[in-house]
């Protein structure tokens, strides 16, 4: 969402104000910092240089306080590409700001650049955090279900009754263009879901998105953005680059060379792709309400990267 609403300068002020009575930062300058999908994120500038998260959204606040937790573990663990968390002056890994919980980072001064040449770097890295796998922290666990498909029909019958703006009949009109292969990739998911019920052991520390917060910056890599981090099969991980033979075949010699006793399945790989499909309509969807989201809904339709994971599930 980035930071979208504009903020005057005595929501800047107080925001400094509220580093300095959290942190004991005194900030020089705060500017936008466009990283990320949810929230505010802000570039801090003081004795060093800060990143700053405020996540506004109620349904998306308890993800981002849990995210924290972990990249705090993995920390302690050894891990040095995650991100820092700054504590709090009362040693807490976020605070309050208005009605949005707030995060503060070391700042990484990087670019993200995946490329089909970053994955094995990023598999690799990966493969740490999957060594570091733990019970009893507080992320969600996955389950294979069609629900977030059926979360999704209630949000387009929701759209169907909301004021008739030009951005909701837009969206109105990309569905019903598409609804067919909407359909055909409901009933997919649900008979993959079925299918990998009958077998849900092998679940590791994941990430969700680890190639689209991929950083390199002065020769060092990151993967940053913990923010669904959750327990899940390793197909989660790799299902975006699954369709093609040669990423599949990286990821599970990256596995066997870390010593993890896993090897990727077709049926997990499917189920993650018509997951997905719907996951990421949802998620624009949700963020429709607070900001138009239209023309990134049309694209996802129509720019292709998603019908070649779709194509792939199709062949499986």
């Amino acid at each position: 969402m980035h930071n979208e609403i504009l903020r005057d300068q005595d929501y800047i002020h107080r925001l400094k104000d509220a580093i300095y009575e959290q942190y004991g930062i005194a900030v020089a300058e705060i500017t936008p910092a466009e990283r990320g999908y949810y929230g505010e994120t802000w570039k801090v500038r003081a004795d060093s240089d800060f990143f700053l998260k405020l996540d506004y959204l109620p349904s998306h606040q308890k993800k981002f306080q849990q995210s924290l937790s972990v990249i705090d573990y993995l920390c302690e663990s050894g891990i040095d590409f995650v991100g820092k968390i700054i504590k709090t002056r009362g040693n807490k890994l976020f605070s309050k700001f208005d009605t949005a919980v707030m995060g503060l980072f070391e700042w990484v001064d990087g670019k993200n650049v995946e490329t089909d040449q970053t994955k094995s770097t990023e598999y690799q890295m990966l493969c740490k955090i999957y060594l570091l796998t733990k019970p009893g922290m507080e992320i969600p666990t996955a389950s294979f279900s069609d629900d977030v498909a059926k979360c999704f029909y209630q949000q387009w019958e929701m759209l169907k009754s909301a004021p008739k703006t030009e951005a909701n009949c837009a969206v109105l009109s990309i569905f019903d263009r598409f609804k067919e292969e909407i359909s055909h990739c409901a009933s997919r998911l649900s008979y993959f879901a079925g299918l990998c019920q009958q077998d849900e052991s092998a679940f590791y520390l994941t990430h969700g998105d680890a190639g689209g917060n991929f950083f390199v910056g002065h020769g060092r890599n990151y993967i940053l953005d913990w923010d669904e981090a959750m327990y899940a099969p390793l197909e989660r991980d790799a299902w975006v680059m699954g369709c093609y033979d040669w990423a599949r075949k990286l990821f599970n010699d990256t596995l066997k060379a870390y010593k993890i006793p896993y090897q990727l399945r077709p049926e997990r790989l499917a189920f993650y792709c018509y997951y997905m499909y719907f996951f990421y309509l949802g998620e624009y969807l949700t963020v429709h309400w607070i900001s138009d989201k239209s023309q990134n809904i049309t694209e996802y339709f129509e720019n292709g990267w998603i019908k070649n994971r779709i194509k792939f599930a199709d062949t499986i």
